[in-house]
């Protein structure tokens, strides 16, 4: 019996697309050959490639509206310095709302000026800052809309005259947004898309080329746009499993079905947590995230006996970040509501033996 996986990432995959992922490496398209060992020119994969990108489009609603997806690689982490590469020219504006993006602002900093608009830090990141102002000469403003470590997630978002930037790699194809008022997307595959391996990125073209610096081809999102994503060998597999996972999502209804799916687990969770004395939420309750469900034991004494039980129910990966300590429950599109149902279970269960 598989294990309710709670892996905050690289983390769980619905089954079918795991095993239709794993017939393509024996025999992809009926072709006799793996899906590891054919051509990314081939047009096997060229139809794989043009059907993610197409997908991933149609699910966010931003089909003939001026934007573009590519599948890069280098991750999340090579993106918070291809962002600020590509439009930072004199100065941005960054939301600090934990470690992802205390990252990204790290990577800007080397180019130019770079500002934090709001910071949470001052609470170990528990809440998402609120009433901030961001200056209208800035060349964009960049957020993370949920922070995976913290277990907190942006309801709204600020009203921007300047291009939007969001780090949706923990929350991307979960909830319902407007997604026009973001001028560039980008998120690690490894949570909601696929196997780690490439970074999906949406881009609405018009803000680029309006940087004076030269940009190394390889770091040019003009460049990957021309050669439709396939500048260099791209990530055959984890391309072709995100292809999947997009086909998954849309069979079941999209984001509106599967969001319905995430506020059941998320309430569940968050029920357990305010009603039993056992435990305590970390996150702000406004702020709290629907993907990563982030509490802590009151009685650390209990510790033992509590992993002890989560073990012997099949509940894996549950450990919290170092820097927020407790557990952490990851509750991605693919994770179904019954392994939520078997967590809150055993805390249940917990709190009779106490």
């Amino acid at each position: 019996m598989k294990k309710h996986n709670f892996s905050a990432g690289p983390s769980i995959l619905p089954p079918e697309v795991l095993l239709k992922s794993s017939e393509a490496i024996l025999n992809f398209n009926n072709d006799n050959l793996s899906i590891l060992e054919i051509s990314h020119r081939s047009k096997s994969f060229v139809d794989v490639m043009e059907r993610a990108r197409s997908l991933a489009l149609e699910l966010l609603g931003l089909e003939g509206k001026g934007y573009k997806a590519l599948f890069l690689q280098g991750g999340a982490s090579t993106q918070f310095l291809m962002v600020a590469l590509n439009l930072l020219e004199k100065r941005a504006g960054y939301l600090n709302t934990g470690s992802w993006s205390n990252k990204a602002i790290k990577e800007a900093k080397i180019f130019d000026d770079v500002y934090e608009v709001g910071s949470s830090e001052n609470a170990n990141y528990n809440y998402i800052p609120k009433g901030y102002d961001i200056p209208a000469d800035y060349d964009y403003f960049h957020c993370t809309s949920n922070n995976t470590i913290f277990g907190t997630q942006m309801k709204d978002f600020p009203k921007c005259s300047i291009p939007m930037v969001c780090d949706m790699s923990s929350d991307i194809f979960s909830r319902q947004l407007d997604f026009t008022q973001f001028d560039l997307i980008y998120a690690g595959a490894q949570k909601n898309l696929g196997p780690a391996g490439t970074t999906l990125v949406i881009i609405k073209e018009d803000i680029l080329g309006k940087v004076s610096r030269h940009i190394p081809s390889m770091m040019d999102y003009k460049v990957h746009l021309s050669k439709s994503s396939m500048f260099n060998t791209p990530p055959v597999f984890a391309v072709y499993t995100s292809m999947l996972t997009l086909e998954w999502l849309k069979n079941l209804g999209g984001i509106p079905a599967i969001e319905k799916v995430n506020d059941l687990k998320a309430r569940l969770i968050y029920s357990e947590i305010d009603l039993n004395p056992l435990f305590k939420g970390f996150a702000s309750k406004e702020d709290r995230s629907n993907m990563n469900a982030t509490f802590n034991l009151v009685n650390d004494d209990l510790k033992e006996t509590f992993d002890t039980m989560l073990k012997e129910a099949g509940v894996d990966s549950l450990n919290g970040h170092r820097s927020v300590g407790g557990y952490r429950a990851s509750m991605y599109n693919a994770l179904p509501l019954e392994s939520v149902q078997v967590l809150v279970e055993v805390m249940s269960e917990l709190e009779t033996k106490a």
